[in-house]
């Protein structure tokens, strides 16, 4: 492209054909005052701050509406000028509260850095009319009008950037101001809620309700909040709009970018980013789990071009476990060039993917296909393999250990009689099922504990005949740390739950099970924050079973040959950075660090470890990989009417009266129509991070002054 010559405050400025006398200006790092400019927007000169003189033109143009052209001659900072501007200015905050200049608050605010460099400190406050209610009414930002200067940037990025049209300028007199026509709601106004008039407002007269500049979170973290949940980082807003796209298969390329397995997650996944996105401040959240699936199952192979397996190092390392966290370290580790050896004590390996939770929520041959994928990258499983020493694998050639262990012993309920025939514990319970282990239960069933593990034993106890199971839980139905959905597909399936009461004794009589319970009270928060169960003196009772599966936890078991530092609850001692123990060499991650938590906290830990031991061996320990390359999204959104109310789509499930004649899958996921239709759901929050910074005087740092949005 032809570029062109000019000289601006005497400095030659050379500047591509077509730009403007401002973009000209800043491209040579000479600033040029304007509010209603944005680098995204088109230029309308409305603020008129950015005025200069230019040799042979009368009048005062404004830099960001004037073409540069060869041989202009621009003077952008004369004793006129300044004085032009500081004039304008007052004009533009006649009715804006002149403590905006000074607010401790709003102190790195753009309209406070361009009138500290225009020089106006204070506006009388005799001209300020506007005394307009905040209105807090709409979901994710407020709308303070009195702050407004009518600079239509909002306007600009809603209707040109986006393309939805939901704001405009309306009143036009001395009254105008930014709203929606009819003055209707923004979520009846056709608003996507995407935030770009926020991120342009100068003023602070947009805002987010939740005000960054006073919590910790960054401003990727806020304004992504799906991703920045999910312990794997996986780029939720991406693979969801490949999906809108109807491209699954490039969303399962972003998915597998992070995690080794995608489809186990889809069926299975406790999905933090669902908790954490903002569009159930609208209605519901998106059902990213389902569209996890969604990409899963259709898989082209595409993804597998970009997956490379680097040469070999040499180097051994042992992983000792194979549950989620030890595969995904072991996955990393191969492609990292090392060579792996995956240790299991069962007989066959997943760890609790397999043993813990039931076929009907994750059939085997979607973690078997997993599975074999993993090893294809060259990751050796040994099964029925105990490992019994750590010394013993380092003298065999290993230079690096990993431990994922895992949770796998019950925690004891702790009342009298539960050493009774038909008193059972829930991991043991679920394992045997798993391992296809014949279990036998009579017809009532108690299940002691409100967590995951005791709704997968409820269900899979009505899966192997019993006619009647009952939960009993200390606590109500809210502190329940079960899923949600869990604990509902429970209730349909007819499970009852005793809520706020405990076991107290068991007794035998006669074959059956006497379970004395005793009624609680919540009391005051304990260390998990929810309100402490408190027995309520003589109002125990009674109820018979024919068995009881306790379910209240679980925690590692950690051989003390190992000579690892252990807490008091037997998880291995580790550096929160690098998963390194109090022994070099070896690494410990997942549930035998934390205790009992979910597959996609494993798989963290396990891409943790792959990094600190891959450095440890003298790698640089980068495990990411880009399996699809990366296109600058299409800021356009367009109009969507009726986007606002759109409601969550259900996956479908199996009916209730063919789930309990085995262990067939339960939920059906998403066809293509009911996956895309949710996807465009999405509020593609993460277009708001690729809206260009604007441009501040040199003395005030670009860095702060956007920590207001």
């Amino acid at each position: 492209m032809d570029n062109i010559s000019l000289t601006i405050d005497g400095q030659e400025v050379e500047v591509r054909k077509g730009a403007t006398v401002l973009e000209a200006a800043r491209e040579a790092g000479i600033y040029i005052p304007t509010l209603c400019h944005h680098p995204d927007l088109p230029p309308c000169g409305a603020c008129r701050l950015c005025i200069v003189e230019i040799e042979g033109m009368s009048g005062f143009p404004t830099t960001c509406t004037t073409p540069a052209a060869e041989g202009m001659k621009i003077h952008t900072n004369t004793p006129q000028i300044q004085q032009l501007r500081r004039n304008i200015f007052e004009l533009t905050l006649a009715e804006h509260p002149y403590q905006c200049l000074t607010c401790a608050k709003n102190l790195h605010c753009e309209l406070q850095a361009v009138a500290s460099y225009i020089g106006v400190e204070q506006v009388s406050p005799s001209n300020i009319r506007r005394e307009v209610p905040v209105d807090r009414d709409n979901p994710l930002f407020n709308r303070d009008y009195n702050l407004c200067i009518l600079c239509g940037r909002c306007v600009s990025a809603c209707q040109e950037l986006r393309g939805i049209q939901a704001i405009t300028f309306i009143q036009r007199s001395s009254q105008t101001i930014v709203g929606t026509a009819f003055n209707r709601p923004l979520a009846d106004s056709g608003c996507k809620f995407c935030l770009a008039c926020v991120e342009v407002c100068p003023t602070a007269a947009l805002i987010d309700s939740v005000p960054i500049w006073k919590t910790t979170l960054d401003k990727e973290a806020y304004a992504v909040p799906c991703t920045y949940s999910c312990p794997a980082g996986v780029d939720i807003p991406r693979y969801v709009h490949f999906i809108a796209e109807g491209e699954p298969a490039k969303a399962l390329a972003v998915i597998r970018e992070k995690v080794p397995f995608p489809a186990v997650l889809g069926h299975v996944c406790v999905h933090p980013c669902e908790e954490a996105c903002r569009r159930s401040d609208l209605n519901e959240a998106i059902s990213i789990k389902a569209l996890k699936r969604f990409a899963a199952e259709h898989d082209d192979d595409g993804w597998r071009q970009n997956s490379k397996v680097a040469h070999s190092t040499g180097k051994k390392v042992a992983i000792v476990g194979s549950g989620p966290a030890g595969l995904t370290a072991a996955y990393y580790l191969v492609k990292l060039g090392h060579e792996v050896t995956v240790l299991e004590a069962l007989p066959e390996p997943g760890g609790m993917m397999r043993v813990g939770i039931p076929a009907y929520r994750l059939p085997r041959q979607i973690l078997e296909s997993e599975i074999e994928e993993i090893k294809k990258t060259g990751v050796e499983i040994k099964v029925n393999s105990k490992v019994e020493s750590l010394d013993a694998l380092f003298q065999q050639g290993y230079q690096a250990i990993f431990l994922s262990l895992g949770a796998q012993q019950g925690v004891r309920i702790r009342v009298e009689g539960e050493e009774s025939s038909g008193v059972m514990e829930c991991i043991s319970f679920l394992r045997q099922v798993s391992l296809g282990e014949e279990v036998k239960l009579g017809d009532k069933v108690a299940v002691i504990g409100g967590g995951n593990a005791a709704i997968d034993a409820s269900r899979t106890s009505l899966r192997l005949g019993a006619k009647e199971v009952t939960i009993i839980y200390r606590r109500t139905r809210v502190e329940m740390p079960a899923s949600p959905e869990e604990i509902e597909e429970a209730l349909r399936e007819e499970v009852k739950i005793v809520f706020l009461a405990a076991p107290n004794k068991i007794t035998q009589e006669n074959g059956q099970l006497k379970l004395e319970c005793i009624r609680m009270e919540l009391g005051e928060p304990d260390a998990s924050g929810r309100r402490r169960p408190m027995p309520i003196k003589e109002s125990e009772f009674n109820m018979e079973f024919d068995n009881i599966i306790a379910a209240i936890g679980q925690q590692p078991e950690i051989p003390a040959r190992f000579g690892l530092n252990v807490s008091r609850v037997n998880t291995v001692q580790v550096d929160s950075a690098t998963l390194a123990t109090n022994i070099e060499g070896v690494y410990a991650g997942g549930d035998v660090v934390t205790g009992p938590a979910s597959v996609i906290e494993a798989i963290a830990a396990g891409r943790k470890a792959a990094s600190s031991i891959d450095k440890y061996l003298g790698g640089d320990g980068i495990i990411d990989e880009e399996l699809i390359p990366k296109e600058k999204p299409n800021p356009w959104l367009g109009r969507d009417d009726g986007f606002a109310h759109l409601a969550r789509v259900t996956v479908p499930s199996l009916p209730v009266e063919q789930r309990l004649n085995g262990f067939e899958e339960v939920e059906l996921g998403f066809d293509r129509e009911a996956a895309i239709t949710e996807a465009k759901r999405c509020l593609q929050c993460h277009l708001r991070l690729e809206i260009s910074p604007v441009t501040l005087p040199a003395e005030v740092k670009p860095s702060t002054a956007e920590s207001h949005k």
